[in-house]
């Protein structure tokens, strides 16, 4: 069994623009690199041992600073911890997608399923590679990630509709043999 707290990246220039990111790499900017600071600041006391990362440099850096902050290792990058991949969505604003499309992520952006599949897959290859030390992980990835992780962890009850997973936020799982279970998450009300 290993506990995994994943935190969402710091905000970036298009975030904060409302833009689609997806597999988009976009650097933090100087709030993001704050959050990420306060996020650490926020984990200092959970015994973390090692962080991983998704390898897109928003969540990179975030990684870096909670690691450097922390005295741990990391980041170690995990592929499968990228963003959702939108495809035709990505750079666009969700108002464009409405009105183009009538659906939030467009047609062509990649499933739940395949997002939750390749992201447990990952999150199960670092646990294995950290098997040694002693102690929880941090890994750092994405909105619709987590926020897939957490639908699929809590059988769909969290997040509640309406509610969004900011930048820098934390929230921890639970990943053994039977799969990934929800310990805690800090989804918040969308605006």
């Amino acid at each position: 069994m290993t506990v995994i707290t994943l935190v969402r990246h710091g905000q970036t220039d298009w975030n904060m623009l409302g833009r689609v990111q997806g597999r988009t790499d976009i650097p933090l900017n100087d709030t993001g690199r704050a959050q990420a600071r306060e996020a650490a600041e926020a984990l200092r006391h959970g015994g973390y041992a090692a962080v991983v990362s998704s390898p897109l440099s928003r969540a990179r850096e975030t990684a870096e600073i909670i690691a450097g902050v922390l005295g741990v290792p990391g980041p170690a990058l995990y592929d499968g911890l990228v963003e959702r991949d939108y495809a035709s969505a990505e750079g666009l604003t969700s108002e464009d997608l409405w009105k183009l499309q009538r659906r939030a992520m467009g047609p062509d952006a990649e499933s739940d399923e395949a997002v939750a599949t390749r992201a447990v897959a990952a999150l199960r290859d670092a646990a294995a590679a950290h098997a040694h030390v002693d102690g929880p992980l941090i890994a750092v990835a994405h909105g619709s990630l987590i926020r897939v992780l957490i639908a699929l962890a809590s059988d769909g009850e969290f997040p509640r509709p309406g509610e969004r997973v900011e930048n820098g936020s934390q929230h921890a799982f639970r990943l053994d043999d039977e799969g990934l279970s929800l310990l805690s998450y800090s989804a918040v009300p969308a605006d």
